[in-house]
């Protein structure tokens, strides 16, 4: 795959183009990146700020040296969940990183007295009722993270997939603007610890006697068009989680 960039850049620029290349699973462990010197003729740099680039991401875990194999991408400690996928199947069309795969899919209709997500999708609590989504992301068969998208009735309505108790071929944010002619957009992602409940930790494969309680990343974003709230998706991370938080 080509590798394109504007020249004249700095070594944080030059490491976030291979940061989000490896995020994007444009680049899978194993893969080597560029030479020193194909990197400094891509970017038009000195070698300095190239050996500064590959410092950065081997203190990220993202990369490590290989002797005669130059710089080689290691299996990435990054979990990309929740709406990061969206921008990633966006640049490329990839549903999963390379070893990732998900499992424990579900689809239920429930009326909800969460306030957080009564508040983001103006709701009534205990009465109208939502279609729930849920799956569990796993890194190398080791679950990393558990997706719950909640959808109020009039999102179904135009998607109805969202009812089916299937993997959705396509993201829902798509299919609503092709069949409403409504741009969907993201909100702020949030992102703040709580305890896990006994469903998360079961989920997360964690073994926890009753009386421990364990602490969570969990982050947060609602979906909107001009009118209305479209969809609200949290994500509950496995404790240790590497997560890039970003808009």
């Amino acid at each position: 795959m080509p590798y394109k960039a504007q020249e004249g850049k700095g070594y944080a620029d030059v490491a976030s183009h291979f940061r989000t290349m490896i995020k994007n699973g444009d680049l899978a462990p194993g893969d080597a990146l560029p030479s020193v010197a194909e990197i400094r003729d891509q970017f038009g740099v000195a070698a300095k700020t190239v050996s500064r680039a590959l410092g950065l991401l081997k203190s990220e875990g993202l990369v490590a040296s290989r002797g005669a194999l130059g710089t080689i991408v290691e299996k990435s400690p990054l979990v990309i969940s929740g709406s990061d996928r969206l921008a990633r199947m966006e640049k490329n069309g990839l549903r999963y990183a390379p070893g990732e795969t998900s499992s424990g899919h579900r689809v239920m209709l429930r009326s909800v007295q969460d306030p957080d997500i009564c508040q983001a999708l103006d709701l009534e609590p205990g009465t109208d009722e939502v279609t729930i989504r849920i799956r569990v992301f796993r890194q190398d068969d080791r679950p990393t993270s558990v997706g719950v998208s909640v959808y109020p009735p009039h999102t179904v309505s135009a998607v109805p997939e969202l009812g089916d108790d299937v993997r959705m071929v396509k993201q829902f944010d798509k299919l609503y603007s092709e069949r409403t002619g409504r741009d969907v957009v993201k909100g702020q992602r949030t992102a703040y610890a709580r305890q896990a409940s006994r469903d998360e930790l079961a989920a997360l494969e964690i073994d926890a006697p009753p009386h421990v309680s364990v602490s969570v990343l969990v982050t947060a974003v609602t979906f909107h068009d001009d009118d209305q709230a479209l969809a609200y998706w949290e994500d509950v991370y496995a404790p240790g989680a590497r997560v890039p938080i970003s808009q």
